[in-house]
């Protein structure tokens, strides 16, 4: 079984400092492997970067239609966001719609991420509630299901109806039966696949035309969705949201804690899959980086493509100090 590869090298001056070893995978839609790194079969935890997946049986059993959802509220569904008030708003008038309140979510509080809306918090001597939970867009989209569907309060039960039918999704859509679960950061169940699986779902979302089957069109609605919004998708300064502007919606790209990172590429048919092994997030973000630059979809010479794929490194009075650097085996791959 293929070990793990260097993937991103960190450099201080003429010193390789650390390097970053993973795994990744490209799968086209027709069923193939188009490129690996490391062990394609490893079996991941996808964290947050399977959240379009949790929220496929929100379109797919009819919840979104009949609550009125919009392509907003789909990307907020998918997103790991800042808890800015452009978030939390949202979130807040969601639940309203609903006829709740947070107190019905089960993520947990959490201080936001967005500076503005921490800063007031602490101004304001006020906690930070659970709307300010970087996954309260999807637990609204659970909630909106659940309500749906008629089921009970605790939505992130591994036997609820809500996490059986995101569970039935997953295993479709990564074409694997998921061999385990985590318990999210989130407090609903995570659950695994290997890598190759995970952009076999991807690729899935990239081949669809919005024409066809139920799943078809929930694909479709939720990748568009992510690539129309993508400051609901994250936030300012965040690589989802900077990356997704740099290609004009052409990709959507979603990361997840521990250093996964998926892309889904329409115009190419391609999922694409990475896990950093060390759980640092700048390696994922370089390695996604430059295989999207490879895809021909990002600009290697945008701010924001240099800024990710290989710094550079300032120290606090602005000296440059060292870069990044992701190695040959990655940047010697183009389509």
């Amino acid at each position: 079984m293929p070990n793990a590869e260097t993937l991103v090298e960190v450099w201080r001056g003429s010193i390789c400092e650390s390097r970053h070893r993973g795994h990744a995978v490209i799968w086209d839609a027709g069923g193939d492997v188009v490129a690996a790194w490391g062990n394609p079969d490893m079996v991941i935890l996808p964290r947050s970067s399977c959240k379009m997946i949790q929220a496929l049986p929100l379109i797919e059993s009819g919840a979104a239609d009949a609550f009125g959802l919009n392509e907003a509220h789909l990307a907020l569904s998918c997103a790991s966001h800042q808890g800015a008030h452009i978030h939390t708003d949202m979130v807040e008038t969601w639940l309203g719609s609903l006829g709740l309140d947070e107190a019905a979510f089960r993520c947990g509080p959490q201080m936001p991420n967005d500076k503005e809306a921490r800063y007031g918090l602490i101004r304001a001597g006020e906690e930070p509630g659970q709307r300010h939970n970087n996954c309260s867009g999807k637990h609204s989209g659970f909630l909106t299901l659940g309500k749906h569907l008629g089921a009970g309060p605790e939505y992130v039960d591994l036997d609820h109806p809500v996490q059986r039918a995101a569970k039935a999704a997953f295993e479709e859509v990564t074409g694997e039966d998921s061999p385990g679960y985590g318990i999210d950061g989130c407090s609903a169940p995570n659950f695994a696949c290997t890598l190759t699986g995970l952009a076999r779902a991807m690729a899935g979302f990239a081949a669809a035309q919005g024409t066809g089957t139920a799943r078809d069109r929930a694909q479709y609605r939720l990748t568009r969705a992510m690539a129309a919004y993508p400051h609901l998708v994250a936030g300012e300064g965040r690589a989802c949201t900077r990356l997704m502007r740099a290609m004009e919606g052409r990709a959507s790209i979603k990361t997840g804690a521990e250093a996964v990172f998926v892309a889904i590429l329409p115009e190419q048919k391609l999922g694409m899959a990475v896990k950093i092994e060390d759980g640092t997030t700048r390696g994922a973000e370089a390695v996604i980086t430059r295989l999207l630059i490879g895809a021909g979809l990002l600009d290697a010479d945008h701010p924001d493509a240099i800024h990710y794929r290989h710094g550079p490194i300032r120290n606090w009075r602005g000296i440059e100090t060292g870069q990044y650097r992701v190695t040959d085996s990655v940047t010697g791959w183009t389509l």
